[in-house]
């Protein structure tokens, strides 16, 4: 007879619970764990847990989903904590994960690995940490260690099994442990939370001497120790002033010394009292909007507002300095009065700077600032509090499309045409243009796309009606825009073959601007002093070890830098090939022009603005701030200079060579060289007279020129996208790249011929390749790319997709292409 109690209690027993779990891994779908007892209460989805992996390898992973359904093919081990009381991140914001592991073709553990900051993703695998007091100088090591340095270099950290993949052995613990001897690495295996909240000591006065009677009777009977009273007098009229006092600050005010600070504290008079703090200082929490549009930004600010009823997004056409930030500021403030939040979106680090300040004049304390060069500490309290809604508006660059934001009204994607919203390397390679469209749409928000020269992509799809368009063909202030002159410096007498850095026309343009106390802005897209140098007796360059393209030369360092790979040379002054000590130096980088400009123009400030002269936090803010005080005559830079800043005293622009930005092989040539070119030009002129824009080239006619030289966008696009359609690429056709990557050139070429013969006749007409990238050796890895050009039918794309992740799995089962990296780019730029 069966126990009536004993068959109650089974009915009672609650049905196994399992949770499918993102872990920072490239694995190609989520593991599922079993989540026991007496972890039960705590496991919700987006919460962190710890888990194991294989036989002993602990992760911290986010909870995606809690199913009851146990898996059939193995037996799930338990989960063993819960690590957070609630969750880090919401649904949407696994939503976006998803949606981009499956458009972009890469794992959820990828996206989650770029998504988090570093505190979130905890491991106890072996991780290679790299040791940024090493330096970048690796002359010493043997190649083996060199592979492993570099890797570390660019990456700052690698897992062993990254290691193992890169030698291409799985005997990689003799090169790992030369590498921590020669402390170009350490190595960090602790599976541990290190985000630790800022402390401050605040000094706070005893309760009793709030009593001003008694306060006075303190002090007028105080007997030995002046100092202490000193101090004393210090902190009352601190707390009058600042309403809290610090430890640092009072010390500071006072100039006493801990020990009279710690005589008070024994006396009682004063408390010491340590309290969390923010690490970034936030102005106080207002809203003021103190400006007015004008008729055709609020014309166009209503046509947005219109637009948005239909479409969810925008794209604002607004040529330079037409205002289009001023825009932005009203409908954000339209957005922050119905309790909404605002991801602002920038394509580099370097203009968040100068908008900024604007905004924070604007917004105040509900406005923050999220990116890479931020610490580890400040992301995380970032994080925390656009999580919680304490931050309103966030302004960021791409990294920011993956905070979690809990009411988001509007995202503005300035400069929306800009190559930097793409990511390259490592995965996930997504547009945060595109995926912000999607993460939109989750929580209901709006899209503002804002450029003076659009993608194709973007304005194709507003002409298509998929987007709205709005228009503003008006500088503020009623500015023209700036005239566009064309230097042909083929008809320019030069010593030797050498490249003409400034043409007379430009020079005296130059000195005029001077005289009138302008400004000049000069652009050339190559940094460094000479992109080659050649021997001039026998022609040879020198060439990187492990990258096939020149180095190029350093004069502050007085290096030789590979551009693709990082590493430095010492500079050659012998030829390799027949010993000869004559050398010319070909082409010109922003440090030879600096050093041109300084002798030509002596009494004039000059400055550079690029990767090498603004490194660091603060950097590239101070220059700018010196280049609006009017600090700096003369500014010269790469792409840099050119992105959305608006100088008000600029009115001359020089662009040095467009030939070197005309002549890429590349389909959307015509299209950068001309979104470069106008954005060059936009920069001059902003306020008050028109602006002048000299362009020196030797093709002078180059089609591109005709239309920057007219500011005439449209007729660009109509006569750039008839070719596009001839031959079938983007906006007609979605794109994507295959590179493979391996140490032995012929099992590179090996592997793209079996996959392009695998993929050929289903897909063949849509294929282009294999065949060898421009630069076909990088890190000592060979190249080969196929180019997919496929309809816009997202079925197909769908089944092509699946055909490329399915031969990708064909490949690595063939012995010996288990080590060939393959790499899929979807949308490649």
């Amino acid at each position: 007879m069966t126990d009536p109690f004993l068959e109650q209690n089974e009915l009672t027993l609650p049905a196994p619970l399992f949770a499918e779990v993102i872990i920072p891994l490239a694995i190609p779908k989520n593991y599922t764990w079993q989540i026991p007892p007496h972890v039960r209460d705590n496991a919700k989805v987006g919460c962190r847990v710890e888990v194991v992996l294989g036989k002993n390898k602990k992760y911290g992973g986010i909870i995606r989903r809690l199913h009851n359904r146990k898996p059939q093919a193995f037996e799930p081990k338990d989960i063993l904590n819960v690590l957070d009381k609630e969750p880090i991140v919401f649904e949407q914001q696994l939503k976006l994960w998803e949606w981009i592991a499956q458009y972009y073709m890469c794992s959820e553990g990828e996206v989650m690995a770029a998504a988090l900051p570093s505190y979130f993703k905890l491991s106890s695998e072996t991780i290679l940490i790299y040791n940024e007091e090493y330096g970048d100088d690796f002359s010493t090591l043997n190649n083996e260690e060199y592979l492993v340095a570099e890797a570390l270099h660019i990456k700052k950290e690698l897992r062993l099994n990254e290691v193992q993949l890169l030698l291409d052995s799985s005997h990689v613990y003799p090169v790992i442990k030369r590498l921590i001897e020669h402390k170009v690495c350490f190595v960090w295996e602790a599976l541990k939370d290190s985000y630790s909240a800022k402390k401050e000591t605040y000094v706070i006065l005893n309760s009793k001497y709030a009593d001003e009677e008694v306060l006075a009777d303190l002090m007028n009977n105080w007997g030995r120790a002046p100092k202490q009273l000193e101090l004393l007098l210090s902190y009352l009229h601190l707390i009058k002033t600042e309403g809290e006092v610090t430890k640092s600050a009072l010390l500071k005010k006072s100039g006493a010394s801990d020990a009279q600070l710690k005589g008070l504290v024994e006396k009682n008079i004063l408390w010491l009292e340590k309290r969390a703090v923010d690490r970034i200082s936030y102005l106080p929490l207002h809203i003021n909007v103190d400006f007015s549009l004008t008729p055709a930004q609020q014309e166009a600010l209503e046509s947005i507002n219109l637009s948005f009823k239909e479409k969810p997004v925008c794209l604002l056409h607004g040529i330079t300095s037409s205002g289009k930030t001023q825009v932005y500021i009203k409908l954000m403030e339209q957005y922050i009065h119905q309790g909404k939040q605002v991801l602002y979106l920038l394509p580099e680090i370097a203009l968040t700077s100068q908008i900024i300040r604007r905004l924070q004049k604007h917004f105040g304390g509900y406005i923050g600032i999220y990116h890479s060069k931020f610490s580890q500490n400040e992301r995380i309290e970032i994080w925390n509090k656009v999580k919680t809604g304490e931050l309103k508006i966030v302004l960021g660059a791409r990294s920011a499309l993956f905070l979690p934001f809990t009411h988001l009204g509007l995202i503005v994607v300035d400069e929306e045409h800009d190559t930097s919203f793409k990511q390259y390397d490592p995965a996930p390679r997504y547009n945060a243009r595109d995926s912000a469209i999607f993460y939109a749409s989750l929580f209901n928000a709006k899209v503002l796309l804002g450029s003076a020269t659009p993608s194709f992509e973007s304005y194709f799809n507003a002409l298509q009606g998929k987007y709205g368009l709005v228009v503003l063909n008006e500088r503020y202030g009623g500015v023209r825009l700036p005239a566009i002159e064309i230097i042909d410096t083929k008809q320019i007498v030069r010593k030797g073959k050498s490249k003409i850095m400034l043409s007379p026309q430009l020079k005296e343009a130059i000195e005029q601007e001077l005289q009138k106390d302008r400004q000049v802005i000069l652009f050339q897209n190559r940094r460094g002093y000479s992109p080659y140098q050649i021997c001039a007796v026998c022609g040879w360059v020198p060439q990187c070890k492990h990258c096939d393209v020149s180095l190029t030369y350093h004069k502050l360092s007085n290096k030789l830098i590979c551009h693709y790979c990082g590493t430095n040379y010492p500079n050659v002054t012998i030829c390799a090939a027949c010993g000869s000590h004559d050398f010319i130096q070909r082409n010109f980088g922003t440090e030879k022009i600096e050093e041109f400009l300084e002798e030509s123009f002596p009494e004039a400030k000059i400055a550079r603005m690029d990767i090498d002269s603004v490194r660091g936090k603060h950097a590239h803010d101070n220059l700018i701030q010196l280049f609006e005080q009017k600090r700096i005559d003369i500014l010269v830079g790469t792409q840099m200079v050119v992105k959305g800043l608006d100088f008000e005293h600029v009115s001359l622009v020089g662009i040095l060579d467009a030939d070197s930005i005309l002549s890429f092989a590349d389909f959307r040539v015509n299209e950068r060289a001309f979104q470069l070119m106008e954005q060059v030009s936009g920069r001059a002129g902003r306020k008050d007279e028109r602006g002048k824009v000299m362009i020196q080239v030797t093709n002078t006619k180059h089609p591109v020129l005709h239309f920057v030289q007219q500011h005439d966008y449209i007729s660009f696009f109509k006569y750039e996208a008839e070719a596009r359609e001839r031959f079938f690429y983007p906006p007609f056709s979605r794109t994507i790249c295959i590179t493979f990557r391996h140490k032995l050139k012929e099992r590179v070429v090996d592997a793209a011929r079996l996959f392009t013969d695998a993929l050929h006749k289903e897909y063949g007409k849509y294929m282009v390749g294999p065949a060898e990238p421009p630069v076909s050796r990088i890190r000592n890895q060979y190249l080969m790319e196929i180019l997919f050009k496929i309809p816009k039918d997202t079925g197909f794309i769908n089944k092509c997709k699946a055909a490329i992740k399915e031969q990708v799995v064909v490949l690595h089962q063939i012995q010996k292409f288990r080590s060939m990296v393959m790499v899929a780019d979807v949308d490649a730029l």
